[in-house]
């Protein structure tokens, strides 16, 4: 059985420090759409259940072993932070952008499977809790599915909060502060993705 009492305290508080998966809900809340945030939610919490379950089957086991495959999906996911910073970086802060159903949920997955880090923190993270009697992917699938609903209570109370304050957050002045922001802490995680070694 997993030590769900310890896991639960440590997956809040890692939950908590903000990384590009806060920065891309930060981003698609302040569009103002609950559903549009919601679905950003669900997507990078499916990025957690391919990573979780990667882990678990020992999938993530191989990628860690592959220098060749690592980098290549560690660069990937780099370049898309930077883009998606430079996108962020160069707007205009013109008329507000129309949401197109989906975008918040392949935005949220995208940020999440296309970076290697979160694959070998699942790996590394989860065997901690699970004791060595426990064999077979199960006791991870159970703690992959804690996580994920612990990062959801904290991303849909961070994502009401800011849809709560979503017209504030749309006036040009403070949607370009955010725009510039969120863009700059893209470029800086895909600039020290890119660089940082296995």
């Amino acid at each position: 059985m997993p030590d769900f009492v310890a896991f639960v305290p440590a997956a809040f508080l890692i939950a908590l420090v903000p990384g590009p998966a806060t920065f891309m809900l930060v981003k698609q809340s302040a569009l103002g759409s609950r559903r549009n945030s919601l679905a950003t939610i669900a997507g990078i919490e499916a990025g957690v259940l391919v990573w979780g379950v990667a882990a678990a089957f020992g999938i993530t086991t191989l990628l860690a072993a592959s220098e060749l495959a690592y980098t290549g999906l560690r660069i990937a996911g780099a370049l898309y932070l930077v883009y998606l910073g430079i996108r962020l970086l160069v707007s205009r802060g013109g008329p507000e952008p129309e949401v197109r159903p989906g975008a918040g949920f392949r935005s949220g997955l995208l940020v999440n499977v296309t970076n290697p880090k979160a694959g070998i923190f699942a790996l590394s993270f989860l065997p901690q809790f699970v004791s060595t009697a426990d064999t077979g992917p199960l006791p991870l699938l159970a703690l992959v599915a804690v996580w994920i609903l612990t990062d959801t209570v904290w991303y849909t109370a961070l994502a009401l909060l800011l849809t709560r304050v979503g017209r504030w957050l749309r006036s040009r002045r403070v949607r370009r502060a955010l725009e510039r922001s969120c863009g700059g802490a893209f470029v800086a995680f895909g600039v020290a993705m890119a660089v940082e070694s296995a």
